[in-house]
């Protein structure tokens, strides 16, 4: 960056007694201690990345029960977010287990992951080993089923879960990414203060290409939520377009969402593969700045407490990543049916299809190809998009 826009983009921050690194660019948020139902384990491998492991298992979790990794945002502990974000009060609920890594100051002044950094961030090597790591432990020790492993995160901790999503698309199952940023689009600080300032201006071919080339997978990629507040001024919110084009493009789909809904008011984008499962959704919190959105959830119940980037926005957003990881289907069939208002999209996905076929996977010959053209194919395509949006509208199920 020059050094005119390094000082149009802090000109923009809240006022500070001092610049202290990321700290003051994400916002320190070092919440005082909290009761925590969180438990610390100190021997879960080699941790080449040095950081801390908390955890949180309900009592009498079923064998086979899911995992969800949740990563805190800078100046942020395991304990702090867990608490804003609510995340043990719905594995508590909903029954599966938690993992919480935490990182350390001696590795980042300001504890933020270090999403940037390429020591960090390639399979096996640094934090995203550690990581890993403790996904392992965490298997053996609670029998969880291994095809049911999900991660989030929180700003750098979001820009982590891209991370983690690219160098192990063959552990996790979804990721869901609050306030981040697209992986690979970083390799040293600089870089990283750029993307936050302006989204990349890469082609979705360009940061779909970052993803293949994290590893050679040849299987299923995660399926991925994307959420971010219109008015945040912390990392721009031109990121959520960009990592959701870079998955939509590393799963073979067109740029036009297939339905446009509207969940407790905010705009909800959704794509979905030929099977009519939802594969990529991304949700724009109109009005809202650099956070965690938190609300009632559909069930009426509240996850989570405001503070420091844990923002009361009317949405639950722990709930709704929940869900969208299938986590909540223990108790869907009594819970009311989420406000929603749905607009179908139909029209623009066939235009765009007609233009031009969808990308083929590289070096992923599972990948769902594009369906039959045909006028039998097409009659069950648009059927499905129907069904699809009367289901999301709670008409249906």
């Amino acid at each position: 960056m020059s050094l005119a826009k390094n000082i149009e983009f802090l000109s923009h921050l809240p006022r500070l007694s001092g610049f202290n690194g990321l700290a003051a660019v994400y916002g320190r948020s070092l919440a005082p201690a909290v009761d925590s139902p969180l438990v610390e384990t100190a021997d879960f491998g080699s941790n080449p990345g040095a950081l801390k492991m908390y955890s949180f298992v309900p009592e009498e979790l079923p064998r086979g029960a899911a995992l969800v990794v949740v990563l805190h945002g800078c100046g942020q502990t395991a304990a702090g977010y867990d608490l804003g974000a609510g995340w043990s009060t719905l594995a508590r609920h909903y029954g599966f287990a938690l993992l919480l890594p935490e990182q350390q100051v001696a590795n980042n002044a300001n504890t933020c992951f270090n999403w940037f950094n390429p020591a960090d961030i390639k399979r096996g090597k640094g934090e995203a080993g550690s990581i890993r790591q403790m996904i392992a432990r965490m298997v053996v020790d609670h029998k969880l089923d291994p095809r049911r492993i999900y991660i989030t995160g929180l700003s750098a901790g979001g820009a982590m879960t891209s991370v983690m999503l690219a160098a192990y698309p063959d552990v996790f199952a979804a990721g869901a990414i609050v306030a981040g940023l697209p992986f690979g689009i970083a390799t040293n600080l600089r870089e990283a203060l750029n993307g936050m300032m302006q989204a990349s201006s890469r082609t979705a071919t360009e940061l779909g290409d970052l993803v293949r080339g994290a590893w050679k997978h040849n299987g299923p990629w995660p399926k991925v939520s994307v959420w971010h507040g219109s008015a945040d001024r912390t990392v721009n919110p031109g990121n959520a377009d960009a990592i959701v084009r870079q998955w939509l493009d590393v799963h073979g789909l067109p740029e036009a969402p297939m339905a446009a809904t509207l969940v407790d008011g905010y705009p909800r984008d959704v794509w979905w593969d030929s099977n009519g499962e939802t594969v990529v959704e991304s949700y724009t919190i109109t009005g809202m700045a650099h956070g965690t959105p938190l609300g009632v959830a559909a069930n009426d119940e509240r996850y989570g407490e405001a503070g420091a980037f844990l923002i009361e926005a009317g949405i639950s957003s722990s709930y709704h990543i929940a869900n969208f990881f299938g986590l909540t289907e223990r108790t869907r069939r009594s819970a009311p049916a989420p406000r929603e208002a749905v607009k179908l999209v139909t029209q623009p996905v066939a235009k765009e299809a007609a233009k031009q076929p969808m990308p083929l996977p590289r070096a992923t010959p599972s990948r769902q190809t594009v369906p039959s053209r045909n006028l039998r194919g097409r009659a069950r395509e648009i059927s499905d998009v129907i069904t699809r949006a009367l289901t999301a509208a709670g008409l249906m199920k």
